[in-house]
């Protein structure tokens, strides 16, 4: 029998809503939603870890996280860069994530340029499934990836929360941007 996996939650209010913040025992993060969202969120823990094989235990700042994600929201956008995270999901999956930490604050990309960058140019409609299937909102950045002709496209979280958090970075949305053509 697989050991069951420990999980700690803890909660942030921020000016957009609040968030609920997932790590695990030895202080990785493993998922971050909006606390309306959390019957999502468990479902998707479900999904990666299997039904009955998590636990969640609300606590009080785990490892930092908490205040890293405050620390974030309140502008100091470097806070949540080093966070420690771990995912389950497919390698196709994770390599799309890993890409995601790669696109710098304050710059946006398209879903196509990321499927270049990761080395898989013509799954743009997979990478935009894995972008939309990603656990760690914010930190594994998806609010950052927009539309080929530059809209918002859809987030978790809500369209609102995604022109909240690009404006929050300095983000010019409708411009292009260096990363988006520079991608590889």
């Amino acid at each position: 029998m697989a050991e069951l996996l420990r999980l700690l939650v803890d909660r942030v209010e921020t000016e957009i809503g609040e968030l609920a913040i997932v790590t695990d025992e030895r202080g990785r993060l493993r998922a971050i939603d909006w606390s309306e969202f959390e019957q999502r969120m468990r479902r998707l823990l479900d999904i990666h870890y299997g039904r009955g094989g998590w636990t969640l235990s609300e606590t009080n700042d785990p490892f930092g996280f908490s205040s890293a994600l405050a620390a974030y929201m309140g502008g100091d956008l470097a806070a949540i860069e080093r966070l420690d995270v771990e995912t389950a999901g497919t390698e196709f999956q994770r390599k799309v994530w890993r890409g995601l930490r790669e696109i710098p604050v304050g710059t946006t990309t398209t879903y196509g340029a990321l499927a270049k960058r990761i080395g898989h140019p013509s799954a743009v409609r997979a990478v935009g499934l894995a972008n939309g299937a990603n656990p760690i909102g914010i930190v594994v950045p998806c609010h950052r990836v927009i539309g080929s002709d530059g809209s918002l496209t859809g987030y978790g979280g809500g369209l609102e929360r995604k022109r909240w958090l690009l404006r929050h970075e300095a983000s010019a949305v409708l411009t292009p941007n260096l990363f988006a053509e520079g991608a590889r």
